[in-house]
């Protein structure tokens, strides 16, 4: 196999061969980690002493967790760039990763409460960022950058994840609910085990030379302060976590949370402009940079609405869904971690007619900028959907869970085209000296979206369901709009000229 624009051997779905091995190594990182995510919140707020144990936390504190969690997975895809870039090169970083993930949900399956809960986020936080980014660089380097595979390429890649997420609730939400959540995290770790296999094997035999080296190497010097910086960090770090327990002691987990939460809003913002203004950055690819922050603000507002579905609406299909529905005179029972895959059914289910859209229309389709647009206009919908219930009928009852389907059928529509694109133009646009650090800036919106779910999810209860709906939802549709408004300037600022 020839990599780079060179000609690729077609044997998977007219892709190159080793987006195969990608494909399952992503299905199976993502059935582990959505497997875990699935159930997480529930554990986090279940009772102490119920025969499914949790650890009892509030609801607000247990969203803010889990969107805090999720903001720092994304937002330590920096370190998995930065060590990809400078030191072991995407591949090695890539596998490395994968062990980190593995031994975080083995130490989540052991039920030493709050102790084994953040050891475990913390190993899965620093392995997903060493995964996760360069996994999606790996893909974008099997092609050119003009090839008309590219976007197919990636939309391949992204049911790869999907197929993934959507086993995770069925297999890991089942048996943590209805049985023992720490059972479901070992099951969890052991999906991760098949991608460290799959991974390994299949890098052995398809593509060994690819991602070995960093695009950008340390130098010696920089090796030998490497460390020096590292434990200086380590020092501040404990010393100031050491002064904000002293100063509230009962409120330590909030005021960290809100901490991260913030950092997790500014730094991806100095890191985008640290990356702006290096001198390893040419004046065009300077110009292509200022093209993709428009499509970075609008991805952080998606992914504000698209990540809340393991929080508020988590939340919501537990206590306001009819968890036992009449279905063909048959009455069924829902687990509420059940409804965590209908992002990903719908992503699998749609994606084939986009492949095929996009295919027929070739180099006629519309682009990235209108396919933004166009998926934050549907973004805001679906939320505005969310909003009529509470409207029709108001907050106290319990409803049809359809109205979770409708909502999810609309919303993935519009990931569709932001997701799969978002990550094609990030490997396009990327500068040579930070190819995988800007698919980990691409990462970051994400980071950015949730840790500010981690400051405005515990807002949401009954009282407030209507109005958090509509205003988010609003707000989707309002920068949409804007979107297909600035099309041409950010299209002019594209071209590689």
């Amino acid at each position: 196999m020839e990599c780079m624009g060179k000609k690729i051997e077609k044997t998977f779905f007219g892709q190159p061969k080793a987006l195969f091995t990608l494909f399952q190594t992503e299905l199976w990182e993502r059935f582990s980690y959505y497997g875990m995510r699935a159930i997480l919140i529930y554990y986090l707020y279940a009772s102490v002493t119920a025969p499914n144990a949790g650890l009892g936390l509030p609801k607000t504190q247990a969203m803010a967790i889990v969107s805090i969690y999720g903001a720092l997975v994304y937002l330590s895809g920096i370190i998995g760039g930065w060590f990809a870039d400078r030191i072991l090169g995407a591949s090695q970083t890539i596998f490395i990763g994968g062990i980190l993930i593995t031994l975080g949900h083995i130490v989540l399956a052991i039920p030493f409460g709050l102790t084994s809960l953040f050891i475990s986020l913390f190993l899965i936080i620093l392995g997903t960022g060493m995964l996760k980014s360069n996994i999606s660089n790996m893909v974008g380097h099997l092609y050119a950058a003009d090839d008309p595979r590219r976007d197919t390429g990636f939309n391949i890649f992204v049911v790869g994840i999907n197929i993934g997420s959507l086993l995770a609730p069925i297999v890991v939400g089942t048996v943590g609910e209805s049985i023992n959540y720490h059972l479901g995290f070992s099951l969890a770790a052991i999906g991760m085990i098949f991608a460290l296999f799959v991974y390994w094997f299949g890098r052995m035999k398809q593509f060994p030379e690819l991602g070995n080296k960093p695009s950008n190497p340390l130098s010696q010097e920089e090796k030998q302060s490497l460390l020096v910086k590292l434990g200086v960090a380590l020092v501040i770090i404990l010393i100031a976590g050491f002064f904000v327990y002293r100063l509230n002691p009962s409120n330590f987990v909030n005021n960290i949370i809100n901490i991260l939460s913030w950092a997790g809003i500014v730094i991806p913002f100095i890191y985008f402009a640290t990356m702006f203004t290096s001198n390893k950055v040419s004046s065009t690819e300077r110009k292509q940079l200022l093209a993709y922050f428009p499509l970075f603000l609008s991805s952080i507002v998606f992914w504000l609405v698209e990540e809340q579905s393991s929080t508020v609406i988590a939340v919501w299909g537990e206590t306001r869904s009819n968890l036992n529905p009449t279905i063909l005179g048959v009455t069924i029972h829902i687990d509420p971690s059940w409804y965590q895959l209908l992002n990903p059914l719908f992503i699998v289910i749609l994606t084939p007619a986009f492949v095929w859209l996009w295919n027929k229309l070739g180099n006629c389709q519309p682009s990235a900028i209108s396919k933004f647009g166009l998926g934050l206009l549907l973004t805001g919908i679906s939320y505005l959907i969310m909003a009529v219930p509470g409207i029709l009928y108001g907050t106290h009852g319990r409803v049809s869970f359809m109205w979770l389907v409708v909502m999810f059928a609309v919303q993935m529509s519009g990931e569709l085209l932001i997701s799969p694109v978002g990550l094609s133009v990030s490997t396009r646009l990327a500068p040579f000296a930070f190819q995988s650090q800007m698919v980990a800036l691409w990462f970051l919106a994400d980071s950015t979206s949730q840790a500010v779910n981690a400051l405005i999810t515990p807002s949401f209860n009954k009282g407030t369901e209507v109005a958090f709906f509509g205003i988010l939802g609003f707000i989707c549709i309002g920068i949409g709009v804007v979107l297909f408004l600035v099309k041409k300037p950010i299209l002019n600022l594209m071209r590689n000229d």
